[in-house]
């Protein structure tokens, strides 16, 4: 397989020169016919699109979720009523397509871009059923979105605990998608911008196969983001490829912190 491209963006924050590194990577997995997953990744939009409803419904729903979010970026003002409005039009591409089933077409959409438009930029999280958004700062890693499914509404009212909800049998349903129902707005959080934060947006594909704390393992051991999706993919294939498995790692360094070490006088230097 061959080794994924990580894409780099210098960034302005707070005067401070940064740099965003990113990559991407979506796999059928081992026991799915087909890929219902799509992402985007492509600054300052980093998002996934885990669709479900019948053979194709999911394909079509994940698609034209990203398709319309494309269009957001293309059109250069990633805010939220203009994502939310991409959605609306998502859910209209979902439902008039010719192989829409009644199964329950949809898909969820989770990621974060990077706000523009306020006083200083910002990161905004977004997130409509149970694909998750983790951060990883000062190497803790934190849950930054809430899933949107059954078996986390039984955790929040106290009737089952984490390790309980571990292959509990309604794991796979969720309370809130695009396309399957009128469209609700996503969930938003502000996250501020911070040089050595790394994102990991995924859908279940993955975190049915890494806990938490091989997520935590693989950033870890790997310092770019191609190589660390590359790395959790093929952990995720190892451990049972279940579903489709989809991931983006998203992260922040300080540039000016780079060129000043690589002025230092005791900086290794090329010949």
């Amino acid at each position: 397989m061959a080794e994924t491209t990580t894409t780099t963006r210098s960034v302005t924050v707070a005067q401070r020169h940064l740099l965003l590194s990113w990559a991407g990577i979506t796999d059928q997995g081992r026991r799915r016919d087909n890929n219902q997953d799509a992402f985007l990744a492509e600054y300052p939009l980093f998002v996934v699109a885990d669709g479900m409803g019948g053979h194709a419904g999911g394909e079509i729903a994940s698609q034209s979720t990203v398709t319309r979010l494309q269009g957001v970026v293309t059109d250069g003002a990633v805010t939220r009523p203009a994502i939310e409005q991409a959605l609306e039009r998502a859910v209209a591409d979902i439902a008039d397509h010719p192989e829409t089933t009644d199964e329950g077409t949809g898909t969820t959409l989770t990621g974060v871009f990077l706000d523009l438009e306020a006083e200083q930029p910002q990161w905004v999280s977004l997130n409509i059923g149970d694909s998750r958004v983790y951060l990883l700062r000062d190497d803790r890693l934190v849950q930054v979105t809430t899933d949107h499914s059954v078996v986390q509404e039984l955790i929040a009212a106290g009737k089952l605990s984490p390790e309980e909800a571990e292959g509990h049998p309604y794991s796979n349903v969720i309370t809130r998608a695009v396309g399957a129902s009128e469209l609700t707005p996503p969930d938003y959080l502000t996250i501020d911008v911070q040089a050595g934060d790394r994102f990991v947006i995924c859908s279940d594909g993955l975190t049915k196969e890494l806990t938490d704390y091989g997520i935590q393992h693989f950033l870890r051991e790997h310092a770019e983001p191609g190589p660390a999706v590359d790395a959790m993919l093929a952990a995720a294939l190892e451990n049972g490829g279940r579903d489709n498995v989809t991931l983006i790692i998203v992260q922040v360094t300080d540039a000016d912190a780079d060129a000043d070490d690589s002025s230092s006088p005791d900086a290794d230097t090329a010949e």
